[in-house]
């Protein structure tokens, strides 16, 4: 009997200090608070939310000791440039589009999306476990910035034209805003290219200063109002099949961090990357149907165009490998995983797609 009072006692009062010790070492991990520069406008509420959810979720797993502020596009640097800003240190962090940054270094674009590349599952696939989050931190480490990826819209739309593009022809001449190795594929094919921000594509589109724009897809197109001033509305955007965001992180910032708040940082990139896709594909379907019923042409890019811009994809990954190493060294690991994942998909994936899309009613 007095043995089992004293285990009872025992028991009572190692709970009691475990409740004691616990806030005692949370203690003593320091308040920490980072500035997030997005590239993207609040109204863009699943890309910028992922910067949110990120902010929400490390606050939430540190105790509210390492809270990270987020901006958005334009509210401390332009929206194009907030690689720039984490590389330099204006601010600890940042939410972008990496391929934005194709004029510093080509290799950067592999970050979000190649033309005619992997899918979003597949680019998961390839961060995490097909070598290529090593390879492309190795590039990010020239800038002082460590990447992560930070979510994905699945496959794009072609884009909002202005007049009915029926064959490879009719895009001579054409103004378009489109970024990355994309744009330069449109550009041998006749295309006038330009990279503009989020905010400032209905303007230009309004204006007659662009002909034609792409951006992500139904629901955020939506929001932006492509279909009032451009009606023609084309698919596949075979430049992003499926287009990675990515969150960077000052280098030097990020090794001052205690061990516990880098991992609640990592943690909370995954599940951000992970949420914005499902966001994506729960809310296309019926902002799609909305834009059709609203007068939207739906409509799919010419054959002769498609084959006319794969061929000069691959022509300017050769160029591009046979001149800049860094590419070199990303491309040719990445071009055999491609093609793996491509002849995988084909046999179960692509076969199912292909007859439940056309079938099921």
């Amino acid at each position: 009997m007095e043995r089992r009072n004293f285990l009872k006692r025992a028991g009572a009062g190692l709970a009691a200090g475990a409740t004691l010790i616990t806030p005692a070492i949370a203690s003593t991990e320091p308040e920490i608070k980072w500035r997030l520069a997005s590239s993207f406008p609040k109204s863009l509420d699943t890309i910028y939310g992922a910067a949110e959810l990120l902010a929400k979720r490390v606050a939430a797993l540190t105790n509210n000791k390492f809270q990270i502020r987020v901006f958005a596009g334009g509210e401390l640097v332009p929206g194009l440039q907030v690689l720039d800003a984490v590389s330099q240190g204006t601010v600890e962090c940042g939410h972008t589009a990496s391929y934005y940054y194709a004029g510093k270094n080509k290799a950067f674009v592999f970050d979000t999306a190649m033309p005619f590349g992997l899918t979003a599952r597949q680019q998961n696939a390839w961060f995490y476990y097909g070598g290529g989050l090593a390879l492309m931190r190795d590039l990010y480490k020239q800038y002082g910035i460590i990447n992560f990826p930070g979510g994905n819209t699945g496959t794009q739309m072609g884009g909002w034209f202005r007049k009915e593009i029926k064959s490879l022809a009719d895009l001579k001449g054409l103004k378009m805003r489109i970024p990355g190795i994309g744009g330069e594929i449109m550009s041998r094919l006749g295309v006038v290219t330009q990279t503009l921000a989020g905010a400032d594509i209905y303007p230009a589109l309004e204006k007659g200063t662009l002909d034609a724009a792409e951006w992500v897809g139904p629901y955020d197109d939506e929001k932006l109002g492509f279909h009032k001033v451009a009606k023609h509305y084309y698919y596949p955007g075979w430049w992003e099949g499926g287009p990675n965001l990515s969150f960077l992180a000052n280098a030097k910032e990020w090794e001052k961090l205690p061990t516990q708040y880098r991992e609640a940082f990592d943690v909370a990139t995954a599940e951000a990357n992970l949420h914005m896709l499902a966001e994506y594909d729960a809310k296309n379907p019926a902002a799609l149907g909305r834009l059709l019923k609203g007068g939207a042409k739906l409509h799919a890019f010419p054959p002769d165009m498609m084959q006319a811009a794969l061929k000069v994809a691959e022509d300017i990954y050769r160029e591009e490998a046979a001149k800049n190493p860094a590419f070199k060294k990303i491309y040719e690991p990445w071009a055999r995983f491609r093609n793996d994942q491509f002849q995988w998909f084909r046999v179960a994936e692509a076969s199912y797609a292909n007859f439940t899309y056309n079938n099921v009613k």
